[in-house]
């Protein structure tokens, strides 16, 4: 069945390769960031938001989610054409499309390219998502067009480690090796546009990859520009000066750009899961009175009226809803006079004071100034202390931070996020280090478990069960869960329906287009 699709997709897009070079345009696509830089544009670093939107129109995984959809069920082929599996589901085999090539001359992808990709991906020293990959027994290139994977043990889907997020993408051996340390800022791919340059505080520019194997792209140029205030990126776009805007995700924001002439907002998935992770290790938040405190002064009601019931849901648990695996939990309710009385019970009776590194970025920063304000209330004091996103990120995982604001969406099973943030293996400062800023591993029973298991109603009970151990050690308090939102000119076609996107942004194919 994966043969018949590939050959199926492989003649469509020797069409649409044919009418994309004749449709290409010098056109550019201006797209405007809240961001002050890009921080590491190698894929295996790409944590943040601002570099995960780029990273993705440079680059391909094995398979890739359908553009528009974040569905796993709609994986389809990419660097590979087809692929098949053993019986006990431990190795698995794909073959490579012959002929892609990479940027800036680097020639064609070979499976070596794969097998040093899935490697580098899997070792914590060249990867932000290494502890994704421990159950990677070994990666091998049978012959320059097959890559052999086998696996220690099940994992809940081995697709979505090969797809085109995170982990899964694929870059060239040749130029990793070459360019060593300077990759995070020259990085190359096989995607539809390749990167030309970046001018540090201004703009990361995009070429088009005219060997791009679905077919040359109908834009020539993108321009990724650099804008972290929201008004002056405001004003941009509607002087005309932007043709996709990175949008707040408010209920203001969205009512008043809908206003703007010839404009569309997209609101999309996946919802990225806010919580504030409190280190369980350290005071004050070893005391898990306090932690209970923290969780009672949080009003969720009131977070969703500030930023909108169109791009905003009340968090559920510490897992986002519609992840395989979800599990809703009895959070503890708001309630400021429990709060006081537990401080006061954990020694805190006239409050207490907390230093926290918080991002810049307008759209956490926002939220994280309304939390202040509830935690006030109760009598705890947040001291915040606002740095640049990318210095953010390089702090937080330096463990300097009690409190931590996080919101991320991860591949939509519940054990990749469950792991990534609250197993042993994921605490931060540690040598298989993801981002467990709580130090929590009561779970991790639970999530090894799960993680092998074959039953898929078994896996179900024991991330359920990760879950409910989690909330009642107050590892995290759950904010909300806010939605995806970027506007457009109404001339900008993506050439797809954006339901939903991994990369976190648009992702810009072959088939987009700006009509005329």
């Amino acid at each position: 069945m994966n043969a018949f699709r590939a050959a199926l997709l492989g003649a469509a897009l020797a069409v649409a390769g044919g009418s994309a070079v004749q449709a290409q345009s010098g056109a550019t696509l201006r797209v405007g960031m809240a961001a002050q830089d890009v921080g590491r544009l190698d894929p295996h670093f790409a944590v943040s938001t601002i570099d995960r939107v780029i990273v993705a129109w440079m680059f391909n995984g094995l398979v890739r989610f359908k553009p528009g959809s974040i569905d796993p069920a709609e994986i389809e082929p990419d660097l590979a054409e087809r692929w098949e599996s053993s019986p006990d589901g431990r190795t698995w085999t794909f073959h490579l499309r012959r002929g892609v090539q990479f940027h800036g001359g680097f020639g064609e992808l070979t499976a070596e390219d794969v097998v040093f990709s899935l490697r580098k991906s899997a070792t914590a020293a060249s990867s932000a998502f290494a502890a994704d990959f421990r159950a990677f027994e070994s990666v091998e290139a049978v012959d320059p067009y097959t890559v052999r994977i086998r696996l220690r043990e099940n994992v809940p889907s081995l697709l979505g480690l090969v797809t085109n997020y995170s982990g899964g993408y694929i870059v060239s051996r040749r130029a990793v090796e070459q360019r060593g340390a300077d990759f995070v800022r020259s990085p190359v791919g096989t995607g539809p546009f390749a990167l030309d340059r970046v001018t540090p505080n201004q703009s990361a520019e995009l070429s088009a990859n005219a060997q791009y194997f679905r077919g040359a792209p109908q834009i020539a140029r993108v321009s990724y520009r650099f804008i972290p205030s929201d008004a002056s990126r405001d004003l941009a776009y509607q002087n005309r000066e932007l043709d996709v805007n990175y949008g707040r995700a408010d209920q203001t924001w969205i009512n008043r750009t809908r206003q703007v002439p010839n404009t569309v907002v997209d609101v999309f998935e996946p919802g990225e899961l806010a919580i504030l992770h409190l280190n369980t290790t350290t005071p004050p938040f070893n005391d898990i009175r306090v932690r209970q405190a923290l969780a009672h002064a949080i009003n969720r009601a009131e977070l969703v009226r500030f930023r909108g019931q169109d791009v905003t849901r009340e968090a559920q648990s510490v897992a986002p809803r519609g992840y395989l695996g979800f599990a809703q939990q009895p959070l503890l309710p708001h309630d400021p006079n429990r709060a006081r009385a537990l401080l006061a019970e954990a020694g805190h009776p006239n409050g207490l004071t907390v230093r926290v590194i918080h991002t810049q970025l307008p759209e956490m920063l926002n939220m994280m100034q309304v939390v202040q304000q509830q935690l006030r209330r109760s009598g705890i004091t947040l001291d915040l202390q606002v740095v640049e996103h990318a210095t953010f990120h390089q702090q937080i995982r330096q463990d300097l931070s009690p409190l931590v604001y996080y919101s991320a969406a991860r591949f939509p099973v519940a054990d990749i996020y469950l792991t990534q943030f609250f197993h042993g293996r994921s605490i931060v400062k540690t040598p298989t280090a993801v981002t467990n800023f709580s130090h929590c591993n009561q779970a991790d029973q639970q999530l090894d478990a799960a993680r092998v298991s074959t039953d898929i109603n078994e896996q179900r009970r024991l991330w359920g069960e990760a879950q409910r151990i989690l909330v009642q050690n107050v590892c995290g308090v759950p904010l909300l869960e806010t939605l995806l939102v970027f506007a457009r000119r109404d001339n900008v076609d993506y050439g797809y329906e954006l339901r939903g996107s991994m990369s976190l942004g648009p992702l810009i194919t072959e088939r987009t287009r700006i009509r005329q």
